[in-house]
């Protein structure tokens, strides 16, 4: 029989009574069904919330002492009351990494457990960019739990495939006039494992969002996307169109655009959020003292913050659903980012694609009741890590493939005991366009940038694209600088500078990076 709301809350708790008095000894079939399956969810549930473009630093926990002790940094004057509960009961990292704060390879590396150049996913991803795009043979963490029985649903951008002319209301056109096309549909069969959709590629109007469904429809809506996109996480939760088997466990994503830009005006956010902020000086919201305030952008800061709380509420919403629905017990949460946002630090206007905090070091927070002890962590987090460390954590270790590349955090997080290969430091990457043919279409990526973060410093290398020689050191004590303010010049530290390019050299090679492959720096970084 189908299960409407109020059947679906008394199967589940029904289900969770069988599972009391098995541990007793007493079996008991359970007699509530739904779509015809009997089988009670016993494998964790798992919810993924990611909001594009939020920084470690902007959660506003950060500034409570029970939190401020593991950091050496100020945290931005944002109000996230639903964060700061969420953080007492969750595992929170300090120092997880985006390895290549960008979009695509980020979305490429969570789903898969490898690095760009891996998954397919080097540049973000855009219709002059054919070779970037997740590979259709590429085993994702999707195509695992479906495969062993999970329903799984993505809502809201993706931003991982090269965008064709495909649209399923306008065949042989681009979903969009513009030139790139950054926008894109995917089809059922590039969506690795997502039986539910309601999805787009990339699209920058936060009031005015769309998306295409399961069937390839498209919405067209008139609120805030992050608000919707709840909307539609939380009809998921209820099964209130029968979108999921409700006997079987569940992969939700939820990828949210803001904070991502734009962030200009009232335009972009909403109004009760901005109202937050709106009072404020500049001064008093860009507190890191790397700011510079002359910038243009700077004005953007009451509107970025805005959409932070925008994202809390909305985040703070679907947490209560998941504990109305009586779902919380067996369900993992975990909230972070695909990159951060410098917001005017170091002067530069690129909000992402730097080795700098702002841009690096992304929110982590992990929830699984009974399971994981809560506790602030400062273990290095990267991005193909996520993967691995979730199947571990759901009971599918012997699932994850031979090819994924990230470390699984699993046993680690359970055992809230340091395994002895727990990792150490962390691969910054940046990859730039290469070489294009006669149509202006990127044929080839260039590795412009590889680095190295630990707990105590950052230093990358860049390469000049032509010659492949040394262009530029950045080298930084993150323990006396945590702002990233001065350039040290490496050689005034040579064993430092030993002891850092040999581990990134192992890192290179575990990776199997163009730089080991090709030998990049040979001269200075020791193969």
């Amino acid at each position: 029989m189908n299960c409407n709301k109020e059947k679906y809350r008394i199967a589940m708790k029904i289900n969770k009574m069988v599972k009391q008095l098995s541990c007793l000894g007493i079996s008991i079939v359970p007699f509530i069904q739904c779509h015809g399956q009997n089988n009670p969810v016993s494998q964790p549930n798992i919810i993924y919330i990611f909001p594009d473009q939020m920084r470690n630093c902007a959660m506003e926990f950060w500034h409570n002492e029970h939190f401020s002790k593991f950091i050496n940094f100020t945290a931005d004057p944002v109000k996230t009351p639903n964060l700061n509960r969420f953080a007492e009961e969750s595992i929170v990292f300090t120092s997880a990494m985006s390895n290549c704060p960008l979009s695509t390879p980020h979305r490429g590396s969570l789903l898969t457990g490898m690095y760009p150049h891996k998954s397919g996913a080097m540049l973000n991803c855009n219709s002059d960019r054919p070779i970037s795009s997740l590979r259709d043979d590429v085993v994702t963490i999707s195509d695992v739990l479906h495969n062993n029985g999970y329903e799984c649903a993505y809502i809201g951008k993706y931003h991982l495939d090269f965008p064709t002319p495909n649209d399923p209301q306008n065949p042989g056109h681009y979903v969009e006039n513009r030139d790139p096309v950054w926008d894109a549909y995917t089809p059922p069969e590039k969506r690795h494992g997502f039986n539910f959709w309601y999805s787009y590629g990339t699209f920058d109007e936060h009031k005015h969002p769309h998306y295409w469904d399961t069937e390839g429809n498209r919405h067209d809506i008139n609120e805030y996307s992050p608000k919707h996109e709840a909307d539609v996480a939380i009809a998921y939760l209820e099964n209130k169109n029968n979108e999921r088997n409700a006997t079987k466990p569940f992969f939700l994503v939820i990828s949210m655009n803001p904070p991502h830009s734009p962030y200009h005006s009232l335009n972009d956010c909403r109004e009760e959020d901005y109202k937050l902020y709106k009072d404020k000086s500049l001064q008093e919201l860009l507190v890191r003292p790397n700011v510079d305030l002359t910038m243009e952008k700077a004005k953007c800061a009451p509107f970025y913050f805005a959409h932070v709380t925008g994202v809390d509420k909305e985040f703070g919403r679907i947490l209560e659903a998941v504990k109305e629905l009586d779902l919380d017990k067996n369900t993992i949460i975990v909230f972070s980012s695909d990159h951060g946002e410098t917001l005017c630090s170091h002067g530069t206007s690129d909000p992402k694609n730097s080795p700098y905090t702002e841009a690096m070091n992304v929110p982590f927070l992990i929830r699984y009741p009974g399971k994981l002890v809560p506790r602030t962590v400062n273990y290095l987090l990267s991005s193909p890590d996520i993967m691995p460390t979730l199947l571990g954590l759901s009971g599918f270790k012997k699932q994850i493939p031979q090819d994924v590349q990230g470390y699984d955090f699993s046993e680690t997080l359970l055992k809230n005991k340091v395994k002895n290969d727990i990792p150490n430091s962390v691969l910054y990457i940046k990859n730039i366009d290469g070489d294009k043919n006669e149509e202006g279409k990127v044929i080839s990526y260039f590795p412009v940038s590889r680095g190295i973060k630990t707990s105590k410093y950052t230093l990358v290398l860049t390469i000049n694209k032509k010659t492949k020689a040394l262009e530029e050191v950045l080298f930084f004590d993150d323990e006396k600088d945590p702002y990233q303010m001065n350039n040290l010049d490496w050689n005034d530290f040579p064993q430092e500078r030993k002891m850092l390019l040999s581990e990134l050299s192992g890192l290179l090679k575990k990776a199997d990076d163009p730089w080991f492959r090709e030998r990049i720096l040979n001269e200075i970084i020791p193969y």
